[in-house]
This record gives C-alpha cells, structure tokens and sequence, in this order.
C-alpha cells in the first residue's frame, strides 16, 4: 500500500516527534536553549502543508535534559514558544506539545516507547482515534509507540535503512519528503 492510498483528512491526528524530525538533533546534547534550537530546511513549510489536511497535530517528546538537570521546565516551554512561533510565521499549527521530562531509567508511563503522551493527548482531545493517526518519528522508540496504539508508522531518517521498515510502514528522509508524498501537485 502507498500512503495516496490513505484517505487523510481532518479526521486523523498526526503525532510527531521533535528532534530529527523538526528540529536538527545534536548527537551527544539537548537542546537546551532557543539559539540551540534550528529547524530543518522545509519543516515550517511542511507544516504548513500538514495543518491543511490533518485534524490535530501533536508533538510528543521524551526530554530527558529536564530529568538530568541541564535544562528547566521553563528553559523548554521558551524553545517550544519560539518553535511554535516559527511554525505559525509559515502558516502551520501545533495543536499541543506533551513532552517525558523523566529519565530512560525511570521507565515513566510518559516516556516513549510507553504510551502516556498519547493516551494524555485523548483525554485532552476525544476525538483522537489512533487508528487513524500517524507517528512521524526519527527513532524505534517513536515506532514502537505507534505500533503500540496502532498508528500508522513514518520513519525519518537521511539514511533509509530496510531494517527500520520492520517497525515502521513508510520511510522517508525527511518531513519535507513524507509531506511530498501525500500532497498533490
């Protein structure tokens, strides 16, 4: 199947996750302040396009820089305000950010691959029916989360990888690129 063969439309939610998808991962760090945060080429844009066809778009992001203290509470709603400002300036929304403060030891029900952030995101929105719901994500644990609520899975990665499809129903380099494929020209 081909994700055109997919009816999207106001009925789904697209869930995504933030770093390496709309913003520039840093290997070995967080994003911990607004000037380390930059979005990739295309992805304001991108959500621009997605926020014409998806009912609700939901970012969900474990942050674990909270959990270790380099960052506060506060450090992260000041990149989130600034990344939201840079989506609206493009013409997209973000209906709501969830983010797992918690450390991967701790194993909280919020932190991805466990399922907390979405199962917060429907109480918050009834309307959200995860089988008509996306997981646009740069890691396993993002598609194991998906697979978990069945979603349909999205892997990003610059690199495909046949491997990654195990887990995941389509792959792309980018959200530019899975944008791409379900708008028309």
């Amino acid at each position: 199947m081909h994700l055109k063969d997919y009816s999207f439309d106001n009925s789904w939610t697209l869930f995504l996750d933030r770093d390496g998808v709309i913003n520039e991962r840093l290997i070995g760090d967080y994003v911990k302040t607004p000037d380390g945060f930059r979005f990739i080429d295309g992805v304001p844009e991108a959500l621009a396009g997605l926020s014409k066809i998806f009912g609700l778009i939901i970012i969900v992001t474990n942050q674990q820089g909270i959990g270790k203290g380099l960052m506060t509470e506060e450090d992260l709603r000041i990149i989130h305000d600034n990344m939201i400002d840079g989506i609206e300036e493009a013409g997209g929304c973000i209906n709501k950010i969830y983010h797992a403060p918690h450390l991967e030891r701790d194993d909280s029900s919020l932190r991805k691959p466990n399922t907390g952030m979405a199962l917060q995101a429907q109480i918050d929105f009834p309307e959200i029916d995860f089988h008509r719901s996306v997981m646009v994500g740069d890691g396993l644990h993002d598609m194991e989360f998906g697979r978990l609520l069945g979603m349909l899975r999205v892997f990003i990665s610059p690199d495909p990888d046949p491997s990654n499809l195990e887990l995941s129903d389509f792959q792309f380099v980018s959200l530019t690129s899975f944008v791409d494929s379900i708008i028309p020209l």
